[in-house]
């Protein structure tokens, strides 16, 4: 890896494209000892335009190669989001004597004569590990004219039923279908139309099963839908998730109707999807998100990219006195980029007093165990510069997390940017861990392990020069402090 891209903003540990636009993670997959991450991009400008495919593989899921533009618009329309699969077996009759890669896609264009956008299903695939990609001349492989939003099939082999599932967002809901060789699709249900949240259109999904507290004997279906942007909502886009079980027609929720599970309680993880194909003896269930929001996302003050992924991580199931719940956690291959270590232990923030460590960087992991003592409020003020700070704190009374980017630099491009995201938080024997990624322009809070996820865009016109702890109305105690400076990936 030789590029080095050390713009303005741009993150250091974080995949962005190396110019102009990109949103949703496509296509994740991992074959042949590489992960592939494609994305929806437009290459020649840096605001969202024609859609296309781009790419990036890595080895490790922290370094990535740039590679050119795998799928650009045809007859069929532009290259809208989906998925890629491993077809093992050659059920598509793509292939020869090995098996090869299948991207299912959207392609979008207009109904002929009218101004009604049209939503279809589209096949390509790669015989040379994804570097080069056939279209599929029967395309397109899916439609319904009854239904606009039609998009973002996200497809898996589902052993049990000896067929392949497509899991497609069609407006408010989700509706599966299942196909013996991906070119032919045969309905087989619906899910949504009463679930959840509809404060936006549905889009995005992924479903996968996951054991509750690692018991194999004990597994349940994870679904998650993105929803799309609603001008009447503050937060604009965002994940929720469903949990429940799925026997290759129909996915049954565990949860009643009104009940919405949200994968992250920050403004910037959307549209994010797992990798396929992760081999059995890893194990994990690897997910990756866009790291902005409809809201704002085309008027990001960067000039010659826009946009980030967040950190790639690893999902779980947890059992909680409401059911399973996910949990998420950064890969374990982020330790890697690891260069310097500063410990504390046993630290004690008097109240209403300020305690400071110097950092000047720009790229950091920040562990630290809060327990909270005598105190009501507590947390860590991040300070970029004598004007701009980033403020982390947990109201005790309220047991709310809170993640205020109000003062943390540059969001005169949205009246929507600045914000204090909440998230519910309850404390473990009166104590909360935080493990908190910090890079050029986003910070990624994971408290309590990965129960709540917290992510956020910001935009400091410095690095980050001191950590400083306080304690309202009571003492604080800091058990651990891990300062962690962090390499970028883009110098090695």
């Amino acid at each position: 890896m030789t590029q080095k891209l050390k713009e303005k903003y741009r993150p250091q540990f974080h995949f962005s494209p190396e110019k102009n636009w990109m949103n949703d993670p496509n296509g994740m997959v991992f074959f042949n000892d590489e992960y592939h991450l494609f994305y929806q991009c437009h290459p020649f400008d840096a605001k969202w335009g024609p859609m296309h495919w781009g790419h990036a593989v890595s080895k490790d899921l922290i370094h990535w190669e740039h590679l050119p533009v795998a799928l650009s618009p045809d007859d069929h329309g532009t290259i809208f989001s989906g998925s890629a699969v491993v077809d093992w077996d050659n059920t598509s009759g793509f292939f020869d004597d090995k098996p090869g890669l299948v991207a299912i896609y959207t392609s979008h264009d207009m109904y002929p004569g009218s101004d009604r956008h049209r939503q279809r299903q589209s096949l390509a695939y790669s015989k040379d590990d994804g570097r080069t990609w056939v279209k599929f001349e029967g395309n397109p492989v899916l439609s319904d004219v009854n239904i606009t939003d039609f998009r973002d099939p996200k497809v898996f082999w589902h052993s049990e039923t000896n067929k392949w599932i497509m899991v497609l967002a069609t407006g408010q809901s989700i509706t599966f279908y299942t196909s013996p060789n991906l070119k032919e699709w045969e309905f087989a249900s619906e899910f949504g139309k009463h679930a959840g949240s509809h404060d936006g259109v549905w889009e995005c999904p992924d479903l996968f099963q996951l054991p509750v507290d690692q018991n194999t004997d004990n597994q349940k279906w994870v679904l998650l839908v993105s929803i799309g942007d609603n001008p009447d909502l503050k937060e604009g886009s965002r994940t929720q998730y469903f949990t429940g079980s799925f026997d290759g027609l129909t996915f049954v929720n565990d949860n009643y109707d009104e009940t919405v599970l949200w994968l992250d309680y920050g403004r910037d993880n959307y549209a994010g999807v797992s990798w396929s194909d992760i081999p059995s003896h890893d194990g994990r269930r690897i997910y990756i998100g866009w790291m902005s929001n409809w809201r704002y996302a085309n008027h990001l003050p960067t000039k010659e990219w826009r946009s980030a992924m967040t950190l790639p991580r690893v999902l779980s199931l947890t059992s909680s006195d409401n059911g399973a719940r996910l949990v998420q956690k950064p890969v374990s291959e982020m330790s890697t980029l690891r260069k310097g270590i500063h410990s504390y232990h046993d630290l004690s923030i008097e109240s209403n007093e300020l305690q400071s460590f110097s950092l000047n960087h720009h790229s950091m992991e920040i562990n630290i165990e809060f327990d909270k003592g005598s105190s009501n409020t507590f947390g860590v003020i991040i300070k970029h510069s004598e004007t701009e700070k980033t403020v982390i704190s947990y109201d005790c009374l309220k047991e709310i997390l809170l993640a205020d980017r109000t003062n943390s630099g540059e969001n005169s491009f949205s009246s929507s940017f600045p914000a204090v995201q909440k998230a519910p938080l309850k404390m473990k024997n009166n104590r909360i861990n935080l493990q908190l990624f910090i890079d050029a322009s986003s910070i990624e809070i994971f408290a309590n392990d990965g129960e709540v996820a917290v992510t956020s865009l910001i935009f400091p016109s410095e690095a980050c020069k001191d950590l400083i702890f306080f304690s309202n109305e009571g003492k604080t105690n800091v058990p651990e402090l891990k300062i962690i400076e962090l390499n970028s990936i883009w110098n090695r």
